[in-house]
């Protein structure tokens, strides 16, 4: 088993599970549903094809940034008829970023990272309208899985956000990782997708395990100076 590790970082991003209509909400870390899809499109398969081979890989996300939730109110004409659109609200994480990974059988994660490598179709955030701002290829991990890879992975958050937190040594990270069978404390999420057919979209419930871990922050500070005072050896008053 390997590990692919995927760097996802933009000023915009939206991982919806759950957004109908006219109302397009986020889930505040990236779903399995919108990274298979980046990976899909970057194999530059159709919509319509299988996807079991990368539904079945596993799947975990590190959030190194959690960002700030936005909201976007649109509103539009019809380009033909001039009538106006329903209004519709958009919400998005600004400034985050994350560390997903998939593992599974070496040969499919070798062809799945030529693919993000030399993409068919350009990777995008969850949305068309979200480009990543810095290389998603984070490259291989051999041997290990996906919780494994995660933990060892350096702290991948801007150097302002590192900086901001200085004060501490380590930081905790919030880690979502597939459930294993039996997990009674996994939470529910209905991001595995079936089929991408704009048609007939499927999605099915997935177990989610929330853990956390610690990662050096390289802008901490030293230890605090001992007090000193150079006058206090001169004695008097």
């Amino acid at each position: 088993m390997s590990a692919l590790m995927l760097q996802l970082a933009g000023p915009l991003q939206a991982w919806g599970s759950a957004a109908r209509f006219a109302r397009r909400t986020t889930e505040n870390a990236p779903t399995k549903s919108g990274v298979i899809g980046l990976l899909a499109a970057a194999q530059g398969r159709d919509r319509t094809q299988d996807l079991s081979d990368l539904t079945a890989l596993d799947f975990g996300v590190r959030i190194d940034q959690p960002g700030t939730r936005v909201r976007d109110y649109q509103t539009a004409h019809h380009l033909d008829t001039d009538r106006s659109m329903p209004v519709s609200e958009r919400f998005y994480l600004a400034d985050a970023v994350f560390v997903a990974a998939v593992a599974g059988d070496d040969a499919l994660i070798d062809r799945l990272h030529e693919a993000v490598r030399a993409p068919v179709y350009l990777p995008y955030l969850g949305r068309r309208s979200c480009p990543p701002a810095r290389p998603v290829d984070l490259g291989l991990r051999s041997g290990t899985g996906v919780h494994e890879a995660l933990e060892s992975e350096e702290w991948r958050a801007s150097t302002w956000y590192q900086r901001r937190l200085r004060r501490e040594a380590a930081v905790s990270l919030p880690l979502l990782v597939d459930a294993v069978a039996g997990d009674t404390r996994a939470d529910s999420r209905r991001d595995t997708p079936l089929s991408f057919d704009p048609l007939h979209r499927r999605y099915a419930l997935r177990g989610v395990r929330t853990h956390t871990v610690e990662v050096a922050n390289p802008w901490a500070r030293g230890p605090a100076a001992p007090e000193h005072d150079p006058t206090s050896l001169l004695g008097g008053d």
